[in-house]
């Protein structure tokens, strides 16, 4: 499916943005279906989505019916700087009227494959459509300078038959023990939404919207959603590199 490219100024007006889609589809999905399954990505982008969210957007949505999961997770302790899931719960989960039990992390603290094994019996417990996972409503992702996205990272088997994998990576020099979903989980979402800021990955989106397939160097072309939208939110800075023709191909085509 070809990916929805919207182009923003600046982080703020492609945060804003994001938040409008969550609220968006929070409330389609739980008119269609009762609930609200999302996954929530980590990293300096979503941060300020994610005070949008427990501020501005606090009362348009029903959070007695979300479900919060993650899409990957450090092998870090809740209260380690590192943790997705702490930095959601300090910008945002402790902000918001959201059932505990609602709130589903990837148990960080575990050995990697422990956490793994874990979580996949988590995404089980909501499976649907004869599949051993659920197929989630909206899916937020973040890329990295490498193509990488969740803890999907270049050289990393393409092919997998499994919903979580436990990851042993060593990004930016930094070695570090990983949870991840992988794609067969994010292609089966209803929605993905990539967020991507910043002049240091305009090399590497222009590869990854290009028509240069390499998958296992740029795991961000793993995502595509079988039956869902694929939409990418970036800014002017990461659109940079984009040339005119693939800029038009994807915003106006």
């Amino acid at each position: 499916m070809k990916p929805d490219l919207r182009i923003f100024k600046d982080t703020e007006l492609l945060s804003r943005h994001a938040a409008e889609i969550f609220s968006e589809q929070a409330a389609q999905s739980i008119t269609a279906r009762k609930r609200f399954l999302v996954a929530l990505n980590g990293g300096g982008t979503p941060v300020r989505l994610f005070q949008l969210l427990a501020t501005e957007y606090r009362n348009k949505v029903d959070w007695s019916k979300v479900h919060i999961f993650w899409g990957d997770e450090r092998c870090v302790p809740p209260n380690d700087a590192g943790s997705c899931y702490g930095q959601a719960k300090e910008i945002l989960l402790d902000l918001i009227t959201i059932p505990e039990r609602h709130i589903h992390r990837i148990k960080g603290e575990l050995e990697p494959i422990s956490a793994s094994m874990e979580y996949a019996q988590t995404l089980k417990s909501f499976a649907e459509d004869g599949l051993e996972f659920p197929r989630l409503d909206l899916v937020y992702l973040g890329m990295g300078e490498d193509g990488h996205t969740a803890s999907l990272f270049p050289g990393s088997p393409v092919d997998v038959t499994e919903s979580t994998l436990p990851v042993t990576a060593h990004y930016q020099d930094r070695p570090a023990n990983r949870v991840t979903l992988t794609q067969l989980v994010f292609n089966q979402a209803h929605m993905v939404v990539f967020m991507a800021t910043g002049e240091k990955k305009a090399v590497t989106l222009a590869e990854v919207l290009s028509d240069r397939y390499n998958p296992e160097l740029y795991p961000a072309q793993r995502i595509d959603p079988k039956n869902g939208e694929l939409i990418w939110l970036v800014d002017e800075d990461a659109a940079s590199k984009l040339p005119r023709s693939l800029i038009t191909k994807f915003c106006e085509g």
